[in-house]
């Protein structure tokens, strides 16, 4: 009987996974547009209850219901309308019912995780390491994106990911595990050290506490030895990404600024190119 590694062979199977991954990619447009806002609710029904009122009899609202909807118009959206990439080209980017336009982040997410799926098979082959990549490609867009839009980094993304980088490490898939655990810990550490220096310094918090479980998640993926990496291009990238909205945007320095997107993007990069970008540059310097 021939099982599925063999039938995916190294030709088929990235092609597989793009397929997969534009379908998740779909659903991390569902993810990215509701998940703050059935935390918001949570957050709403949770005061409700200590202030002793009843909690709001609303439709059910989740990631599966209700249908995804145009927001225009109300438009319930056929299967046919939500074939990734394809519907937003056959539909020109609007509204089947009243010719709205679809924002162009919907098939960018799409792309994303497609091409992220695909290069995780292309590049571990089939096997916990690719589908274990592509879990983490997945994750790392989902949050990034949910901070841009919110400055929030659900705990639902960011401790499940940092338990699953853990777990994946405990045979050494991406790191050994000693690494991992110390990555995890040094993560988190680091950026909340710089979180309590910065507000005994200014009074002001710097960034929030999800910045430090997302670096933590990170860390348990990548181990320690890439998180100087990590920490120092999402610093570099996001500085320069400040400095421009402040001089071409007139944004002015009170305006916060995620950290996440940041985050996610530099933790893509050291899972997948960090050790030898690691070792290029520690070899030119020593």
């Amino acid at each position: 009987m021939t099982d599925f590694g063999a039938l995916a062979g190294p030709s088929v199977f990235p092609w597989l996974c793009l397929i997969l991954g534009l379908a998740v990619g779909s659903f991390l447009n569902v993810v990215i547009h509701r998940l703050p806002a059935m935390m918001e609710r949570e957050w709403q029904d949770q005061c409700a209850e200590l202030r002793g009122e009843a909690r709001s009899a609303s439709e059910p609202f989740d990631l599966a219901r209700p249908r995804s909807r145009c927001p225009a118009c109300g438009h319930a959206i056929s299967a046919l309308e939500n074939i990734p990439l394809v519907s937003y080209a056959v539909l020109r980017g609007r509204c089947s019912a009243c010719a709205a336009s679809i924002g162009i982040r919907y098939p960018v997410i799409e792309a994303l995780a497609g091409i992220a799926a695909m290069y995780c098979a292309s590049r571990y082959g089939f096997g916990p390491a690719a589908f274990g990549a592509m879990l983490f490609a997945w994750a790392l867009i989902a949050a990034g994106t949910i901070d841009l839009d919110t400055q929030l980094l659900p705990d639902a993304i960011t401790l499940p990911l940092l338990w699953a980088g853990l777990i994946l490490n405990i045979p050494g898939t991406f790191i050994d595990l000693r690494s991992a655990v110390i990555g995890a810990a040094a993560g988190y550490l680091f950026l909340w050290t710089i979180y309590w220096l910065f507000k005994l310094a200014t009074g002001k918090e710097g960034m929030g506490f999800g910045d430090f479980k997302l670096l933590a998640a990170i860390g348990a993926w990548t181990g320690w030895q890439v998180l100087p990496l990590v920490v120092l291009l999402s610093s570099f990238i996001g500085a320069a990404v400040g400095i421009s909205l402040m001089v071409l945007a007139k944004r002015g320095r009170n305006v916060p600024i995620p950290f996440g997107p940041y985050l996610a993007g530099a933790g893509a990069i050291g899972l997948f190119w960090g050790p030898q970008m690691t070792q290029y540059y520690l070899a030119k310097v020593l």
